[in-house]
């Protein structure tokens, strides 16, 4: 497994989840922004290791400075399009002290964002619903804060993202 991870880029945080600083990404085509604070590092997943009798949105693991992450196949754990290409995009997060690779589509920047309650009537749907915890905008895109603890939660719990 050497060489499994390569281009790590370390995110560091600034202060609370309202004003703070937000890794920008996309999933499934939505844009979204993940607190900083809830990011270890950005990484390239190359080679993953099969893992048996895993949850089926576990893809498998893979080394990290002489660590194995769980790479999580994170549109298939949200029911959404995958993401086309060969290099796997991934989040790097500790959740109850485990590393967990959350792929992505696309990695696009570090900003601080001002992050407002999601909007009273605004429909997510089960997909987004769990794992979103605000909305806020960037160069008049919308985009979703999402809790990256919560879609590993969603896997020890079962939870089902049906379509929306």
């Amino acid at each position: 497994m050497n060489g499994a991870v390569t281009g790590r880029v370390s995110v560091a945080s600034s202060g609370p989840v309202s004003g703070g600083l937000h890794l920008l990404a996309r999933l499934g085509g939505q844009a979204i922004a993940v607190p900083a604070e809830a990011v270890e590092s950005v990484v390239d997943i190359e080679a993953v290791v099969p893992a048996p009798c895993s949850h089926p949105a576990v893809r498998g693991l893979a080394a990290l400075r002489s660590r194995v992450v769980t790479v999580v196949d994170t549109w298939q754990l949200l029911n959404l399009r995958r993401g086309e290409g060969e290099v796997q995009r991934a989040i790097i997060t500790v959740v109850d002290g485990h590393h967990h690779a959350m792929l992505v589509d696309t990695l696009d920047d570090v900003a601080p964002l001002d992050v407002t309650p999601i909007p009273a009537g605004l429909a997510l749907g089960p997909r987004w619903s769990r794992v979103a915890t605000g909305a806020a905008e960037r160069n008049g895109e919308p985009l979703l804060v999402i809790d990256l603890a919560a879609l590993v939660g969603a896997m020890a719990h079962g939870v089902d993202f049906a379509p929306d």
